[in-house]
């Protein structure tokens, strides 16, 4: 028999006796009269499924208030800890489910769960963002992490001179304070990603001042260590502690880490890792852990130390991710964090003196990084709202304060009723900061165009200034092809914007980046980049003084990748931005790959762009049969004119490739029977067209009568053949006789409109181009002045603190000179 004192989820300390026999006896199943819940083995497994299944219940909850998943596992843990189901008799369910005896190893198997993910967050933190770090992010984060102190530490030095504290308030002040200053770079990224800010621009400034808070952080800790070595110990003592802490991270920074870089480095040109060497790092990882403990740390900081030593992104870091992370994060560390709820009685934090003086404390933290954060940012020129987001977000606590609360609760630094206010502070503050962050910042503010940027309204003598966003190599040449017709001349010149677009993998923050800054990265992504950087590069030396082209490289979430996307263009000042179809065909015809994630890039796009856009559905006929910059062979354009804004966008980029030698444009425009000619501009543009293809000989024009959407679909589907690229614009009135008939309900792709999903659906074999004419979002006079006074001061001094050639950053001097324009 094995007698020993335990801590269980709804008690305090007490004896608890097993008898390792019983621990996981062979037969325990009902059949045999036993009861499973007597045995720890399979009890574990019931907790793990319990928590995993009503932590997502829970969530299903709070995600529509913008709560996050860490917040629904305490919340979760809560309900089922001591203060809710876990108040009851020794033959409730929950006590059955949540024995003491079932302690030592649900916390195991929590605590491993969080070490692989403290050893995840630091593979993706990536220690060369500290060379991008601007005077603003540390000004900004340096005040929020010695505000917080500042206040407390005041606070602290006054009570203590009023009235007499308890020993237990003494001791765990500190802590609060400290807790309070920190806002670590793993919880803000992590925020900030779910928030679908994390590559905007308030969202990278966060980032930076994030990792300037976790050095003040760090410093702070290793000399209060010191300094309580000293204290409390010999010299030699404190010594030796700080001699063993530095060969550790000697020992991981030159051994451990150039061994896994060498033994994973056959894998870069491969989809996985090898699932021995990742079996060699998993080794690796548990043996900085338990160094960690041996030299007196805690075993995450090993792994974590580790993580942060290894590079992040592909191949290693991402393959790293792929592998543990839902393991860990997905299946274990729910564990971990609802335990910390489970261990939370609120009845026991509420009312009393003590209880009063330590919410105290932890509210002064938080005004102490609301203020600490907000004053530096107005004195940076960050408009007041979004200073104030920005000051929310830095408020925003995570699992590392978790695992702070939980490991000094276990240490004895604070009681129970500090760890409930702590914790339940926690919920508080994050859960309502979220929400708010999420109505107060919106990216696709600044985005809103102060002047028009249409290719209808740009004269045939102005330069074609288009973005293209590439996603895999697939696309390039279609797209070079589609670029080859837009005509560009000495007179008509283009400059191409191009964005290789990546999913961030293996790393928190997210880039954008020049793209000639990643030539260096000799990795599978970076080689697809590569393949593409070449290809445009020969397309524009073989239109040398006719085409300029520009290359950008953007890692970021699908959920906010058009953050990015928007970004480039609005700072272009772009006329168009082309975007992939989400869907690939294959040589036979049939889908052979389809997207979701960069169909939902293309709709977010589409929704708030600040120019025009264009959706290229790739038929594989135009990189194929019309080969770019070689071919003399006539190319066949078709453009579909019904009518509408953007039916006249579409009209205008066919009519620039019209002017090309070797492309032939086609205008079918549909009438209806009883259309009467109140259009006088597409009237005006169509008399146009017409006299100019009657001059070149080249170019036709055709109109179409229908009767209805059925007529349509039948007229476009007879055209099978007859084009290479069929261009048609986005959206038609639902009241046009043209589609009357058709239902949105049955669209696949409703985001191309009636037409266009008619063709992306359809069996046709040319390739199809859908146009939306950027709306009229022309901003008030009084507004604008307003708008552009306050980004114009703080943009000005972002451009020159991360405009190393490392970030890009939108320069809003230039928005203030489009509107002149």
């Amino acid at each position: 028999m094995t007698v020993g004192a335990v801590t269980g989820p709804f008690s305090k300390e007490g004896m608890v006796c097993q008898y390792p026999p019983m621990m996981i006896p062979s037969n325990v199943g009902v059949r045999f009269g036993n009861n499973p819940f007597d045995s720890i083995f399979p009890t574990f497994l019931a907790q793990i499924v319990f928590i995993f299944w009503f932590t997502r219940i829970v969530y299903t909850f709070l995600k529509p208030l913008r709560q996050s998943i860490l917040s629904a596992q305490v919340v979760a843990g809560i309900i089922m800890g001591p203060t809710i189901l876990g108040r009851c008799t020794s033959q409730h369910p929950m006590q059955k489910l949540f024995p003491m005896t079932g302690k030592v190893v649900l916390q195991t198997a929590a605590n491993v769960g969080f070490n692989l993910h403290l050893f995840l967050l630091g593979i993706r933190m990536d220690a060369s963002m500290l060379k991008k770090v601007g005077g603003s992010a540390a000004l900004i984060g340096t005040m929020g992490y010695a505000m917080p102190f500042t206040f407390a530490g005041l606070t602290y030095y006054t009570v203590s001179h009023v009235m007499t504290l308890d020993r237990t308030i003494t001791t765990s002040i500190p802590f609060i304070i400290a807790i309070g200053s920190i806002s670590t770079f793993p919880v803000i990224t992590s925020h900030l990603a779910d928030l679908q800010i994390l590559n905007s621009e308030l969202g990278r400034l966060a980032t930076y001042i994030s990792i300037i808070g976790d050095l003040w952080s760090f410093g702070t800790i290793l000399t209060t260590t010191a300094l309580g070595l000293i204290e409390h110990g010999s010299k030699w003592m404190s010594f030796w502690a700080l001699f063993w802490i530095t060969i550790f991270v000697t020992t991981i920074i030159f051994i451990f880490r150039p061994f896994i870089i060498w033994l994973t480095k056959s894998n870069s040109q491969e989809e996985t890792m090898r699932e021995t060497h990742f079996i060699i790092v998993l080794v690796i990882v548990m043996a900085c852990g338990f160094s960690a403990e041996v030299i007196g740390l805690h075993a995450a900081f090993g792994s974590f130390l580790l993580g942060v030593a290894l590079p992040d992104g592909p191949p290693l870091g991402s393959a790293l991710v792929q592998k543990l992370d839902t393991i860990a994060t997905g299946l274990l560390l729910p564990v971990f964090i609802a335990i910390s709820g489970l261990q939370t009685d609120l009845l026991s934090a509420a009312g009393g003196h003590s209880s009063a003086i330590t919410e105290l404390f932890i509210v002064l933290g938080y005004i102490g990084k609301f203020m600490g954060t907000l004053l530096p940012a107005l004195f940076c020129g960050l408009p007041y709202w979004e200073a104030v987001t920005l000051a929310l977000i830095m408020c925003c606590k995570g699992v590392i304060e978790v695992a702070a609360y939980i490991m000094w609760k276990d240490a004895g630094i604070i009681d129970d009723q500090v760890f409930a206010l702590l914790l339940v502070t926690m919920l508080i503050v994050s859960g309502v900061a979220r929400p708010m962050v999420a109505h107060l910042y919106d990216p696709a503010k600044r985005y809103m165009a102060y002047g028009r940027r249409t290719m209808l309204e740009s004269h045939n003598s102005i330069q074609l200034r288009i973005l293209i966003c590439v996603h895999q190599e697939d696309n390039v040449p279609t797209i070079l092809s589609l670029l080859d017709a837009s005509n560009s001349t000495r007179l008509t010149p283009i400059s191409i914007f191009v964005l290789h677009l990546m999913e961030l993998t293996g790393s928190a923050a997210a880039v954008l980046v020049p793209h000639l800054r990643t030539q260096s990265q000799s990795t599978p992504n970076a080689t697809g980049a590569e393949h593409t950087v070449s290809a445009f590069r020969q397309f524009e030396q073989q239109h040398q003084g006719n085409v300029a082209v520009q290359h950008f490289t953007a890692i970021a979430p699908y959920a906010s990748m058009h953050n990015d996307i928007c970004s480039i263009a609005q700072d272009k000042r772009t006329t168009i931005v082309i975007l992939p179809f989400h869907k690939r065909w294959a040589i036979d015809g049939r889908v052979g790959l389809s997207n979701p994630s960069i169909r939902t890039v293309n709709i977010k796009v589409i929704k708030k762009a600040p120019c025009s856009v264009g959706v290229l559905i790739d038929r594989g006929q135009i990189g194929g049969k019309w080969s770019s910059l070689t071919s003399r062979s006539s190319y066949r354009v078709g453009l579909l004119f019904f009518s509408g804004a953007d039916d006249l966008e579409a009209f205008a980029y066919g009519r620039r490739m019209a002017q090309h030698p070797h492309v032939n444009l086609t205008v079918i425009r549909f009438l209806h029977e009883c259309q009467t000619h109140e259009k006088k501009l597409e009237d005006e543009l169509i008399c146009e067209y017409r006299a100019n293809a009657l001059m070149m000989g080249k170019n036709r024009y055709k109109e179409k009568i229908v009767g209805d959407g059925v007529e349509t679909t039948q007229a476009i589907h007879a055209m099978e053949g007859d084009f290479d690229l069929v261009i048609v614009g986005r959206y038609h009135e639902p009241n046009s006789p043209f589609i009357r008939g058709l239902s949105t309900e049955w669209c696949e792709c409703p985001e191309l409109g009636l037409i266009g999903d008619i063709l992306a659906s359809s069996d046709s074999q040319f390739s199809v181009l859908v146009v939306q004419q950027q709306p009229d979002g022309s901003v008030p006079p009084g507004m604008l002045s307003t708008v552009t006074s306050k980004n114009k001061s703080f943009g000005s001094k972002l451009a020159s603190e991360f405009s190393d050639g490392e970030d890009f950053t939108p320069d809003y001097s230039k928005l203030v000179l489009e509107v002149g324009e």
